[in-house]
């Protein structure tokens, strides 16, 4: 595979989730928690993008500029980033606003049929040094020669690269690989996905997509979003990371940060958290669990670290006596 990149879009996409009431606190312990985790770029606004922030859309809880302001204030190693849909998002009124700022990273959206009207948007992000990939919406609908004609035209543009979005989550694993496969060889620029978890296929077709030849994954952590939401990014960092693949990502700081930020302060409760998350990562029986994070807290001990041990050890059902003995064994090694 290419050297990967992560994009986080749990401050833009997430905000579906909480009927787009993000305030200053959340973003700025948001991108507390996540600077410097490995993830390429946090992209920060209204879910629907910039503009978008109204009646028919929803209201966000803060100006979208200014929710760019704060997360720019708190990120130091990470790329701030941020969404445009053609139609709500205009270079005037937000994409220069958000040049000011500093944003570094910037994602123009439109219907997967419709890639020249934002070619206004794409032009002038790559005239002024910034990168700026295309973002497909609904590419379930077009066929992998409408969809090569259509990235063509991102490509003429300027653009970075382009982020298929999979916007009803119904695409099947098949297709993804029909898809990326059909632009892998023929277009010149990063190739992106973004997937929704409707089928539950999300992490299945982001691992997909970058099998085919894809190198950004666009998701949220815990699959933070509207409805089924979206690629849970910490259970596919930890899936390829299984598979021996570099990602470059702090998986217990992501994980740290879904726990503390996501589950915690904004109240979501959907996805598969962290403890699970590690436990599948080492091949561990989820039956261990519940007296896993009893003795860990007991001890004072990181339950992922315990759970880590316990896969090294091949521990099956039946042997959770392995836990106590682990837990006294990280115990001495700290305190040696």
């Amino acid at each position: 595979m290419k050297k990967l990149k992560f994009f986080d879009s749990s401050l833009r996409d997430g905000s579906h989730a909480v009927k787009q009431q993000l305030y200053k606190e959340h973003i700025t312990e948001y991108c507390k928690a996540m600077d410097d985790s490995g993830v390429y770029t946090i992209i920060v606004g209204h879910g629907n993008g910039l503009g978008a922030s109204s009646i028919q859309m929803g209201y966000s809880a803060m100006d979208e500029i200014e929710m760019i302001k704060v997360a720019h204030d708190n990120l130091e190693k990470t790329r701030l980033g941020t969404f445009v849909t053609v139609g709500f998002g205009t270079i005037k009124d937000h994409i220069m606003p958000a040049i000011e700022i500093g944003t570094q990273v910037f994602c123009i959206a439109t219907h997967c049929t419709e890639a020249d009207t934002m070619k206004p948007h794409v032009k002038y992000l790559s005239r002024h040094g910034k990168e700026v990939y295309g973002v497909l919406m609904n590419c379930h609908l077009v066929t992998e020669e409408k969809l090569l004609e259509q990235v063509k035209f991102i490509e003429s543009y300027g653009a970075n690269g382009v982020i298929l979005m999979d916007s009803a989550g119904t695409l099947t694993p098949k297709k993804v690989q029909k898809l990326v496969t059909a632009l892998y060889e023929k277009i010149h620029m990063e190739i992106g996905f973004h997937a929704h978890n409707n089928l539950s296929m999300a992490v299945a077709n982001s691992y997909t997509a970058l099998n085919a030849g894809a190198s950004i994954i666009d998701g949220t952590i815990l699959g933070f979003g509207a409805g089924a939401g979206n690629c849970q990014i910490d259970a596919l960092i930890a899936l390829l990371q299984k598979e021996g693949i570099e990602t470059g990502v702090n998986l217990y700081q992501i994980l740290d940060a879904g726990k503390n930020v996501i589950q915690n302060r904004l109240g979501y409760q959907k996805g598969i958290e962290g403890t699970c998350v590690i436990s599948g990562y080492a091949g561990v029986v989820s039956t261990f669990k519940s007296r896993t994070e009893y003795i860990a807290n007991k001890y004072k001990l990181d339950p992922r670290d315990i759970f880590i041990e316990l896969g090294k050890r091949k521990a099956i059902a039946g042997q959770d006596d392995l836990i106590l003995e682990i837990a006294e064994n990280l115990v001495t090694r700290r305190n040696s």
